[in-house]
C-alpha cells in the first residue's frame, strides 16, 4: 500500500483501498458506503472472472460503514473485520482506514494471537 503524496502540496492524504468478493451467480457487484453518500452507482465492483469481483479506489484515513451491493441486495461484506447494525434490521461492515502502512500493519498485529517461547503458560 502506498501514500498520494498529495498531502504534500496540502490536499487530503487518500490511501489505497481495494474492496473485493467472490460471488460467482452475481451479475452486478457495488459498494455503497458512508464514504460516497450510500450510492451504489458510485462505485461499481468489475469482474476478474470465476466470480471474483473487485473495487480499487482511494480514500482519506478514517472510519467508515458500508455493504456490498449485489445485483441489488444490500449485505456486509462477508471480509470485513468488524460490523455494526444499521437502521434496517441489518449490518453495515466498518473499514478503518490507517494514515500510513506502518499504522495498518500495528493494527493488524493487536489482532493476532500473543505468541510465548514455545512453553505453556502456567
Amino acid at each position: 500500500m502506498r501514500h498520494n503524496k498529495s498531502h504534500d502540496k496540502g490536499g487530503p492524504v487518500l490511501i489505497p483501498v481495494r474492496f473485493e468478493t467472490t460471488d460467482p451467480t452475481a451479475h452486478a457487484v457495488s459498494v455503497a458506503g458512508s464514504f460516497n453518500d450510500w450510492r451504489p452507482q458510485a462505485k461499481t465492483l468489475h469482474a476478474d472472472g470465476g466470480g471474483r469481483w473487485h473495487k480499487d479506489t482511494v480514500l482519506s484515513p478514517g472510519t467508515y460503514e458500508y455493504c456490498l451491493v449485489v445485483d441489488g441486495r444490500w449485505m456486509p461484506d462477508p471480509a470485513a473485520k468488524d460490523s455494526v447494525p444499521n437502521p434496517f434490521g441489518g449490518r453495515n461492515s466498518v473499514l478503518v482506514v490507517h494514515g500510513s502502512p506502518e499504522a495498518a500493519h500495528l493494527d493488524d498485529a493487536e489482532n493476532l494471537p500473543m505468541k510465548t517461547n514455545g512453553k505453556p503458560k502456567a
